[in-house]
Protein backbone atom coordinates (compact mmCIF):
# COMPACT_ATOMS: atom_id res chain seq x y z
CA UNK A 1 0.00 0.00 0.00
CA UNK A 2 2.27 2.20 0.93
CA UNK A 3 4.76 1.55 -2.42
CA UNK A 4 1.61 2.49 -4.34
CA UNK A 5 0.75 6.17 -2.88
CA UNK A 6 4.36 6.68 -2.55
CA UNK A 7 6.43 5.61 -5.40
CA UNK A 8 4.66 8.28 -7.76
CA UNK A 9 5.52 10.87 -4.67
CA UNK A 10 9.03 9.80 -5.03
CA UNK A 11 9.58 10.34 -8.44
CA UNK A 12 8.05 13.51 -8.73
CA UNK A 13 10.15 15.05 -5.79
CA UNK A 14 12.96 13.00 -7.71
CA UNK A 15 12.26 15.53 -10.79
CA UNK A 16 11.65 18.69 -8.57
CA UNK A 17 15.28 17.98 -7.11
CA UNK A 18 16.62 17.28 -10.46
CA UNK A 19 15.40 21.03 -10.81
CA UNK A 20 17.30 22.09 -7.86
CA UNK A 21 20.46 20.52 -9.28
CA UNK A 22 20.29 21.87 -12.54
CA UNK A 23 19.56 25.43 -11.21
CA UNK A 24 22.91 25.07 -9.40
CA UNK A 25 24.78 24.07 -12.19
CA UNK A 26 23.24 26.31 -14.52
CA UNK A 27 24.04 29.41 -12.08
CA UNK A 28 27.57 27.72 -11.03
CA UNK A 29 28.53 28.59 -15.04
CA UNK A 30 28.17 32.15 -14.01
CA UNK A 31 30.78 32.13 -11.38
CA UNK A 32 31.40 31.82 -7.65
CA UNK A 33 29.32 35.37 -7.03
CA UNK A 34 26.27 33.70 -8.30
CA UNK A 35 26.22 30.49 -6.64
CA UNK A 36 26.41 32.61 -3.35
CA UNK A 37 23.21 34.61 -4.50
CA UNK A 38 21.57 31.23 -4.53
CA UNK A 39 22.28 30.52 -1.22
CA UNK A 40 21.07 33.20 -0.44
CA UNK A 41 18.25 33.24 -1.52
CA UNK A 42 17.43 29.42 -1.55
CA UNK A 43 16.34 29.17 1.84
CA UNK A 44 13.59 31.36 1.60
CA UNK A 45 12.31 29.21 -1.43
CA UNK A 46 12.50 26.15 0.51
CA UNK A 47 10.58 28.09 3.38
CA UNK A 48 7.83 29.20 0.83
CA UNK A 49 7.82 24.74 -0.20
CA UNK A 50 7.89 23.56 2.74
CA UNK A 51 5.15 25.92 4.54
CA UNK A 52 2.71 25.01 0.84
CA UNK A 53 3.94 21.44 0.75
CA UNK A 54 4.66 20.43 3.88
CA UNK A 55 2.37 22.75 6.24
CA UNK A 56 -0.50 24.02 4.45
CA UNK A 57 -0.20 21.59 2.35
CA UNK A 58 0.01 18.98 4.86
CA UNK A 59 -2.70 20.01 7.03
CA UNK A 60 -5.08 19.97 3.93
CA UNK A 61 -3.96 16.26 2.64
CA UNK A 62 -4.69 15.32 6.54
CA UNK A 63 -8.20 17.37 6.85
CA UNK A 64 -9.17 15.65 3.50
CA UNK A 65 -8.00 12.58 4.44
CA UNK A 66 -9.57 12.06 7.89
CA UNK A 67 -12.58 13.58 6.44
CA UNK A 68 -12.85 10.93 4.18
CA UNK A 69 -12.38 8.31 6.16
CA UNK A 70 -15.16 8.94 8.04
CA UNK A 71 -17.15 8.71 4.57
CA UNK A 72 -17.43 13.14 5.14
CA UNK A 73 -17.50 13.55 1.21
CA UNK A 74 -19.54 16.73 1.43
CA UNK A 75 -17.00 18.48 4.28
CA UNK A 76 -13.72 17.00 2.13
CA UNK A 77 -14.71 19.53 -0.69
CA UNK A 78 -15.45 22.78 1.79
CA UNK A 79 -12.23 22.01 3.33
CA UNK A 80 -10.43 21.71 -0.36
CA UNK A 81 -12.39 24.96 -1.40
CA UNK A 82 -10.93 26.79 1.91
CA UNK A 83 -7.50 25.18 1.10
CA UNK A 84 -7.37 27.14 -2.09
CA UNK A 85 -8.35 30.53 -0.02
CA UNK A 86 -5.27 29.95 1.98
CA UNK A 87 -2.68 29.31 -1.16
CA UNK A 88 -4.07 32.74 -2.06
CA UNK A 89 -3.77 34.21 0.76
CA UNK A 90 -0.31 33.02 1.52
CA UNK A 91 1.21 33.61 -1.39
CA UNK A 92 0.07 37.21 -1.12
CA UNK A 93 2.19 37.57 1.96
CA UNK A 94 5.13 36.10 0.09
CA UNK A 95 4.65 38.47 -2.54
CA UNK A 96 4.88 41.27 -0.23
CA UNK A 97 7.53 40.52 2.35
CA UNK A 98 10.28 38.60 -0.15
CA UNK A 99 8.72 40.17 -3.07
CA UNK A 100 8.89 44.31 -2.29
CA UNK A 101 11.92 43.99 0.91
CA UNK A 102 14.12 40.75 -0.14
CA UNK A 103 17.32 43.71 -0.13
CA UNK A 104 16.96 44.58 3.70
CA UNK A 105 16.60 40.86 4.43
CA UNK A 106 19.35 39.56 2.28
CA UNK A 107 21.84 42.84 3.90
CA UNK A 108 21.29 41.18 7.51
CA UNK A 109 22.36 37.76 6.14
CA UNK A 110 25.55 39.02 5.15
CA UNK A 111 25.09 39.75 1.68
CA UNK A 112 26.31 42.11 -0.92
CA UNK A 113 28.00 43.33 -3.54
CA UNK A 114 27.12 41.18 -7.17
CA UNK A 115 25.78 38.13 -5.03
CA UNK A 116 23.35 41.12 -2.92
CA UNK A 117 22.24 42.29 -6.64
CA UNK A 118 21.93 38.45 -7.90
CA UNK A 119 19.75 37.51 -4.95
CA UNK A 120 17.43 40.43 -5.30
CA UNK A 121 16.75 39.85 -8.46
CA UNK A 122 16.05 36.23 -7.94
CA UNK A 123 13.81 37.21 -5.22
CA UNK A 124 11.80 39.52 -6.92
CA UNK A 125 10.57 37.24 -9.84
CA UNK A 126 10.34 34.17 -7.83
CA UNK A 127 8.62 35.92 -4.68
CA UNK A 128 6.60 37.79 -7.11
CA UNK A 129 5.29 35.03 -8.96
CA UNK A 130 4.71 33.11 -5.07
CA UNK A 131 0.98 32.16 -6.50
CA UNK A 132 2.29 29.79 -8.98
CA UNK A 133 4.06 27.56 -6.07
CA UNK A 134 1.64 27.93 -3.39
CA UNK A 135 -1.23 26.74 -5.90
CA UNK A 136 0.74 23.52 -7.04
CA UNK A 137 1.39 22.15 -3.81
CA UNK A 138 -1.74 23.67 -2.31
CA UNK A 139 -3.70 21.43 -5.05
CA UNK A 140 -1.55 18.29 -5.13
CA UNK A 141 -2.70 17.67 -1.55
CA UNK A 142 -5.66 17.89 -2.04
CA UNK A 143 -5.60 15.26 -4.42
CA UNK A 144 -3.65 13.21 -2.35
CA UNK A 145 -5.73 13.41 0.65
CA UNK A 146 -8.25 11.54 -1.83
CA UNK A 147 -5.98 9.03 -2.39
CA UNK A 148 -4.92 10.03 -6.17
CA UNK A 149 -0.92 10.39 -5.62
CA UNK A 150 -0.33 9.65 -9.71
CA UNK A 151 -1.97 12.39 -10.56
CA UNK A 152 0.06 15.92 -9.20
CA UNK A 153 2.76 13.26 -9.92
CA UNK A 154 2.37 13.06 -13.39
CA UNK A 155 1.64 16.81 -13.64
CA UNK A 156 4.88 17.57 -11.53
CA UNK A 157 6.75 15.74 -13.54
CA UNK A 158 6.42 17.20 -16.56
CA UNK A 159 6.97 20.86 -15.10
CA UNK A 160 10.01 20.25 -13.78
CA UNK A 161 11.73 18.28 -16.81
CA UNK A 162 9.93 21.71 -18.91
CA UNK A 163 11.56 23.74 -16.00
CA UNK A 164 15.31 22.20 -16.43
CA UNK A 165 15.29 23.11 -19.94
CA UNK A 166 13.30 26.84 -19.77
CA UNK A 167 16.02 27.63 -16.46
CA UNK A 168 19.39 26.84 -18.71
CA UNK A 169 17.87 28.45 -21.67
CA UNK A 170 16.92 31.34 -19.70
CA UNK A 171 19.52 31.46 -17.13
CA UNK A 172 22.74 30.65 -20.02
CA UNK A 173 21.17 32.03 -23.42
CA UNK A 174 20.46 29.33 -24.83
CA UNK A 175 17.90 29.00 -28.95
CA UNK A 176 18.98 32.65 -29.06
CA UNK A 177 16.65 33.61 -25.47
CA UNK A 178 18.35 36.29 -23.20
CA UNK A 179 20.62 35.40 -20.96
CA UNK A 180 19.51 36.20 -17.60
CA UNK A 181 21.60 35.37 -15.28
CA UNK A 182 20.64 33.59 -11.75
CA UNK A 183 16.89 35.94 -12.43
CA UNK A 184 16.43 33.40 -15.85
CA UNK A 185 16.24 30.41 -13.03
CA UNK A 186 13.53 31.84 -11.43
CA UNK A 187 11.41 32.73 -14.48
CA UNK A 188 11.54 28.93 -15.08
CA UNK A 189 9.91 28.43 -11.79
CA UNK A 190 6.96 30.79 -12.02
CA UNK A 191 6.63 29.65 -15.50
CA UNK A 192 6.35 26.06 -15.56
CA UNK A 193 4.61 25.87 -12.12
CA UNK A 194 1.89 28.01 -12.74
CA UNK A 195 1.17 26.10 -15.28
CA UNK A 196 1.19 22.56 -13.33
CA UNK A 197 -0.97 24.58 -11.00
CA UNK A 198 -3.84 25.55 -13.48
CA UNK A 199 -3.67 22.12 -14.45
CA UNK A 200 -4.46 20.65 -11.16
CA UNK A 201 -7.12 23.07 -10.38
CA UNK A 202 -9.03 22.51 -13.90
CA UNK A 203 -8.86 19.01 -12.91
CA UNK A 204 -10.55 19.22 -9.84
CA UNK A 205 -13.03 21.94 -11.10
CA UNK A 206 -14.56 19.65 -14.03
CA UNK A 207 -14.73 16.91 -11.37
CA UNK A 208 -12.68 14.01 -12.64
CA UNK A 209 -11.00 13.73 -8.92
CA UNK A 210 -12.78 11.88 -6.12
CA UNK A 211 -14.16 15.34 -4.83
CA UNK A 212 -15.22 18.39 -6.72
CA UNK A 213 -13.16 21.88 -6.25
CA UNK A 214 -16.22 24.39 -5.72
CA UNK A 215 -17.32 27.49 -4.00
CA UNK A 216 -18.44 26.58 -0.40
CA UNK A 217 -19.74 29.39 2.00
CA UNK A 218 -17.00 30.45 4.21
CA UNK A 219 -17.06 28.90 7.44
CA UNK A 220 -14.21 28.91 10.52
CA UNK A 221 -14.62 24.82 11.20
CA UNK A 222 -12.68 23.81 7.65
CA UNK A 223 -10.04 26.78 7.94
CA UNK A 224 -9.41 25.22 12.04
CA UNK A 225 -9.23 21.50 10.43
CA UNK A 226 -6.55 22.60 8.44
CA UNK A 227 -4.61 24.93 10.42
CA UNK A 228 -5.34 22.29 13.12
CA UNK A 229 -2.01 20.38 12.07
CA UNK A 230 -1.27 23.00 9.29
CA UNK A 231 -0.67 26.35 11.27
CA UNK A 232 1.17 24.40 14.17
CA UNK A 233 2.59 22.58 10.84
CA UNK A 234 4.13 26.50 9.74
CA UNK A 235 6.39 27.07 13.15
CA UNK A 236 8.31 23.35 11.58
CA UNK A 237 9.04 24.62 8.19
CA UNK A 238 10.08 28.52 9.63
CA UNK A 239 12.55 26.28 11.99
CA UNK A 240 13.51 24.12 9.24
CA UNK A 241 14.57 26.91 7.05
CA UNK A 242 15.49 29.09 9.98
CA UNK A 243 17.97 26.68 10.63
CA UNK A 244 19.76 26.94 7.29
CA UNK A 245 19.27 30.94 7.52
CA UNK A 246 20.90 31.17 10.78
CA UNK A 247 23.57 29.14 9.67
CA UNK A 248 23.92 30.98 6.10
CA UNK A 249 24.03 34.34 7.57
CA UNK A 250 27.02 32.83 10.04
CA UNK A 251 28.70 31.86 7.47
CA UNK A 252 29.03 34.39 5.53
CA UNK A 253 31.18 36.18 8.07
CA UNK A 254 33.78 34.04 6.94
CA UNK A 255 33.47 35.44 3.54
CA UNK A 256 31.45 34.99 0.29
CA UNK A 257 34.06 32.00 -0.60
CA UNK A 258 32.55 30.32 2.53
CA UNK A 259 29.26 31.38 1.57
CA UNK A 260 29.40 29.64 -1.81
CA UNK A 261 31.03 26.42 -0.49
CA UNK A 262 28.42 26.58 2.46
CA UNK A 263 25.41 27.22 -0.34
CA UNK A 264 26.25 23.82 -2.43
CA UNK A 265 26.41 21.60 0.50
CA UNK A 266 23.18 22.72 2.32
CA UNK A 267 21.53 23.19 -1.26
CA UNK A 268 21.99 19.00 -0.98
CA UNK A 269 20.89 18.77 2.34
CA UNK A 270 17.85 20.82 1.99
CA UNK A 271 17.41 18.76 -1.94
CA UNK A 272 16.75 15.49 0.46
CA UNK A 273 14.47 16.95 2.17
CA UNK A 274 11.45 16.81 -1.09
CA UNK A 275 12.69 12.79 -1.32
CA UNK A 276 11.42 12.14 2.71
CA UNK A 277 8.52 14.33 1.48
CA UNK A 278 7.86 11.86 -1.43
CA UNK A 279 7.46 9.28 0.86
CA UNK A 280 6.31 11.69 3.75
CA UNK A 281 2.83 13.04 1.98
CA UNK A 282 2.10 8.83 1.41
CA UNK A 283 2.52 8.37 5.16
CA UNK A 284 0.36 11.81 6.09
CA UNK A 285 -2.64 10.45 3.68
CA UNK A 286 -2.56 6.66 4.70
CA UNK A 287 -1.97 7.69 8.45
CA UNK A 288 -4.75 9.49 8.55
CA UNK A 289 -7.40 7.47 6.86
CA UNK A 290 -6.40 4.83 9.32
CA UNK A 291 -6.68 6.96 12.58
CA UNK A 292 -9.93 8.48 11.01
CA UNK A 293 -10.90 4.80 11.07
CA UNK A 294 -9.33 4.20 14.25
CA UNK A 295 -6.64 1.53 13.25
CA UNK A 296 -4.14 2.80 15.22
CA UNK A 297 -1.79 -0.05 15.16
CA UNK A 298 -1.80 -0.28 11.39
CA UNK A 299 -1.07 3.86 11.57
CA UNK A 300 1.94 2.95 13.26
CA UNK A 301 3.17 0.39 11.17
CA UNK A 302 2.82 2.22 8.11
CA UNK A 303 4.66 5.33 9.62
CA UNK A 304 7.61 3.04 10.87
CA UNK A 305 7.53 1.26 7.57
CA UNK A 306 8.03 4.63 5.64
CA UNK A 307 10.72 6.07 8.10
CA UNK A 308 12.92 2.92 7.56
CA UNK A 309 12.71 3.38 3.61
CA UNK A 310 13.98 7.13 4.04
CA UNK A 311 16.59 6.23 6.51
CA UNK A 312 18.13 3.59 4.20
CA UNK A 313 17.75 5.90 1.24
CA UNK A 314 18.61 9.33 2.33
CA UNK A 315 21.56 7.75 4.43
CA UNK A 316 22.81 5.83 1.38
CA UNK A 317 23.36 9.18 -0.25
CA UNK A 318 25.01 10.86 2.66
CA UNK A 319 27.35 8.49 3.46
CA UNK A 320 28.27 8.49 -0.42
CA UNK A 321 29.04 12.07 -0.87
CA UNK A 322 30.58 12.10 2.48
CA UNK A 323 33.29 9.80 1.50
CA UNK A 324 33.45 11.18 -1.84
CA UNK A 325 32.68 14.65 -1.84
CA UNK A 326 33.50 15.93 -5.54
CA UNK A 327 30.80 13.91 -6.55
CA UNK A 328 28.82 16.47 -5.72
CA UNK A 329 31.11 19.58 -5.27
CA UNK A 330 32.87 18.94 -8.77
CA UNK A 331 29.76 19.58 -10.79
CA UNK A 332 29.33 23.42 -9.42
CA UNK A 333 32.35 25.11 -8.36
CA UNK A 334 36.21 24.77 -9.16
CA UNK A 335 37.02 27.63 -6.81
CA UNK A 336 39.35 26.33 -4.60
CA UNK A 337 38.08 28.46 -1.45
CA UNK A 338 34.41 27.47 -2.37
CA UNK A 339 35.34 23.98 -3.11
CA UNK A 340 37.07 23.31 0.53
CA UNK A 341 34.37 24.34 2.61
CA UNK A 342 31.85 22.54 0.77
CA UNK A 343 33.97 19.37 1.14
CA UNK A 344 34.52 19.90 5.28
CA UNK A 345 30.50 20.76 5.74
CA UNK A 346 29.99 16.95 3.59
CA UNK A 347 32.42 15.06 5.48
CA UNK A 348 30.52 16.69 8.85
CA UNK A 349 27.10 16.75 8.10
CA UNK A 350 26.49 14.56 5.44
CA UNK A 351 26.63 10.85 7.71
CA UNK A 352 23.86 12.46 9.51
CA UNK A 353 21.63 12.83 6.83
CA UNK A 354 19.74 9.72 7.01
CA UNK A 355 18.52 10.42 10.58
CA UNK A 356 17.40 13.86 9.44
CA UNK A 357 15.80 12.14 6.49
CA UNK A 358 13.93 9.40 8.57
CA UNK A 359 12.86 12.28 10.95
CA UNK A 360 11.42 14.68 8.27
CA UNK A 361 9.32 11.62 7.13
CA UNK A 362 8.03 10.58 10.10
CA UNK A 363 7.27 14.17 10.83
CA UNK A 364 4.63 13.61 7.63
CA UNK A 365 3.38 10.66 9.43
CA UNK A 366 2.49 12.61 12.61
CA UNK A 367 0.28 15.30 10.23
CA UNK A 368 -2.08 12.33 9.39
CA UNK A 369 -2.79 11.81 13.61
CA UNK A 370 -3.68 15.87 13.72
CA UNK A 371 -1.70 16.23 16.98
CA UNK A 372 1.33 17.86 16.49
CA UNK A 373 2.91 19.36 19.42
CA UNK A 374 5.45 17.29 20.38
CA UNK A 375 6.68 16.87 16.47
CA UNK A 376 6.87 20.52 16.33
CA UNK A 377 8.62 20.88 20.06
CA UNK A 378 11.21 18.63 18.27
CA UNK A 379 12.23 20.78 15.64
CA UNK A 380 11.81 23.99 17.51
CA UNK A 381 14.70 22.00 20.07
CA UNK A 382 16.82 21.81 17.05
CA UNK A 383 16.82 25.61 15.71
CA UNK A 384 17.78 26.74 19.12
CA UNK A 385 20.38 23.99 19.17
CA UNK A 386 22.12 24.99 16.40
CA UNK A 387 21.65 28.34 16.83
CA UNK A 388 23.15 28.57 20.26
CA UNK A 389 26.07 26.21 18.95
CA UNK A 390 26.51 28.36 16.10
CA UNK A 391 26.89 31.87 17.90
CA UNK A 392 29.21 30.31 19.95
CA UNK A 393 31.33 29.56 17.23
CA UNK A 394 31.19 33.02 15.92
CA UNK A 395 31.89 34.59 19.14
CA UNK A 396 34.76 32.05 20.14
CA UNK A 397 36.27 33.38 16.64
CA UNK A 398 36.51 29.11 16.34
CA UNK A 399 36.98 28.08 12.44
CA UNK A 400 33.80 27.60 9.92
CA UNK A 401 33.92 23.45 10.93
CA UNK A 402 32.14 24.35 14.41
CA UNK A 403 29.21 25.87 12.49
CA UNK A 404 29.23 22.27 10.60
CA UNK A 405 29.16 20.54 13.61
CA UNK A 406 26.25 22.33 14.84
CA UNK A 407 24.20 21.23 11.61
CA UNK A 408 24.95 17.24 12.81
CA UNK A 409 23.91 18.00 15.99
CA UNK A 410 20.41 19.59 14.59
CA UNK A 411 20.32 16.41 12.18
CA UNK A 412 20.17 13.90 14.77
CA UNK A 413 17.92 15.86 17.25
CA UNK A 414 15.46 15.62 14.34
CA UNK A 415 15.65 11.89 13.69
CA UNK A 416 15.77 10.95 17.28
CA UNK A 417 12.92 13.47 18.43
CA UNK A 418 10.58 12.17 16.09
CA UNK A 419 11.25 8.77 16.61
CA UNK A 420 9.90 9.11 20.19
CA UNK A 421 6.69 11.24 19.03
CA UNK A 422 5.68 8.03 18.07
CA UNK A 423 5.29 7.12 22.18
CA UNK A 424 2.67 10.26 22.20
CA UNK A 425 -1.12 10.42 22.74
CA UNK A 426 -1.66 11.24 18.83
CA UNK A 427 -0.54 7.44 17.90
CA UNK A 428 -3.66 6.11 20.11
CA UNK A 429 -6.86 6.38 21.10
CA UNK A 430 -8.56 7.64 23.67
CA UNK A 431 -11.17 5.81 25.82
CA UNK A 432 -13.85 8.19 24.44
CA UNK A 433 -12.32 7.39 20.52
CA UNK A 434 -12.09 3.85 21.31
CA UNK A 435 -15.91 3.64 22.77
CA UNK A 436 -16.84 5.29 19.61
CA UNK A 437 -15.03 2.83 16.88
CA UNK A 438 -15.89 -0.14 19.06
CA UNK A 439 -19.71 0.88 18.60
CA UNK A 440 -19.46 1.70 14.86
Amino acid sequence: MLWRLAAPNVFAVAMMTAVTFADAWFVGQLGTAALASLALAFPFLTLMQMMAGGSIGGGTTSAVARAIGAGAIERAESIAWHAALLALAMSGLYMIVLGLFARPIFQVLGGEGAALAGAVGYARVAFGGAAATWFVWVISAIHRGTGDTATPARVIAAASAAQILMSGALTLGWFGLPSLGVVGAAAALVICQGFAAAWLVMFLVRGKGRLRLRPHALQWAPFLDIMRVGGIGLINSICMAMTVVVVTGLVGRYGTEALAGYGLGSRLELMLVPIAFGVGAALTAAVGVNVGAGQYARARRIAWAGAGATLTLIGLIGVCVAWMPGLWLDLFTADPGAYDVGVRYLAIAAPFYGLFGAGQALYFASQGTGRLILPVTVSVVRFLTVAAIGALVVSFGWEVGGLFVAVAIGLTLMGVGQALCLLGPGWRADRNESARVTHR
